[in-house]
């Protein structure tokens, strides 16, 4: 008896330890756990995939590659690479390491790289290395970001037609009624202290990367596309500007969100994607 209660002792704590130290769980936005075939599943369906990331979360990273990793063989080399990190006047040298005409480290060199690049992003670029899969650069460059910031969207009509090639179509169609943008306005909780064309410059970018994405459609292929959460959740951000220009396409979305329990789902999470990975929050973080 004492040996059987001993035992039971064991496989109580044991069970505690690993929901304790569980690192992540899938859910869709019923709720439901998932799994990660689930997840395979549902995204061969679409002709767009957002992966909206915690940028510093390795469990979004990993799962990243192992997700862009199944599709691939799934949709037999049929998939195409975009993402918010590269911006779009660096296409020309992706395409040019894609096409094996320079070495990596000149691409490093001449690509203006996130802190991140090496552990989180670069495994991805390996894999359109190795599967002869096109990257593409969706991004507006900063540049032309810090410049809505200092002059909202009228500072644009200034480039020269050779720089509003890196930019979606003028002029921008803005909503600031978006949850993405409204709160940047209050970020602190301290309203008017922030500047007014903030979530203009963040607009900018949703515009250019989804004009990116549309150029780059092609029937057949999927395009999976890697963000940052907050630039796809609620399926607002690049896919408000998306929408209008692939009327017919099946989009599905991920975010990740953290949390002191991954065992479930707050009720507010449900609204933000197709399918929330919760990551514990005490998870390590790649910077």
């Amino acid at each position: 008896m004492k040996n059987i209660l001993i035992a039971v002792l064991v496989s109580i704590s044991s069970f505690i330890m690993a929901q304790e130290t569980m690192a992540y769980k899938i859910y869709n936005n019923k709720g439901k756990e998932v799994s990660f075939e689930d997840v395979v599943k549902s995204s061969l369906k679409a002709d767009v995939l957002f992966f909206g990331e915690l940028h510093n979360n390795p469990i979004s990273h990993w799962m990243q590659f192992e997700l862009t990793k199944a599709l691939i063989e799934k949709k037999e080399g049929k998939v195409k690479l975009g993402a918010e990190m590269f911006e779009a006047d660096n296409q020309l040298v992706i395409n040019e390491l894609l096409d094996s005409l320079i070495k990596e480290k000149k691409f490093e060199d001449d690509c203006r790289l996130w802190p991140n690049y090496a552990t989180d992003y670069k495994p991805l670029m390996h894999l359109a290395m190795e599967n002869k899969l096109s990257f593409i650069a969706t991004n507006v460059p900063r540049r032309y970001a810090s410049v809505v910031y200092y002059s909202g969207f009228e500072g644009l009509d200034r480039l020269s037609s050779e720089a509003k090639k890196y930019i979606a179509p003028l002029p921008i169609q803005y909503d600031p009624e978006q949850d993405a943008y409204k709160s940047m306005l209050t970020m602190g909780g301290m309203p008017g202290h922030v500047n007014e064309n903030l979530p203009k410059a963040q607009a900018i970018k949703d515009a250019t990367m989804a004009y990116f994405i549309a150029q780059n459609l092609k029937k057949g292929e999927l395009f999976i596309h890697y963000n940052g959460a907050y630039h796809s959740d609620k399926y607002q951000g690049i896919i408000y500007y998306l929408k209008p220009m692939i009327k017919s396409k099946d989009i599905i979305t991920i975010t990740t969100v953290s949390s002191s329990d991954v065992s479930k789902l707050r009720e507010e999470e449900k609204a933000l994607a197709d399918f929330i990975i919760v990551v514990n929050e005490n998870m390590t973080t790649t910077h």
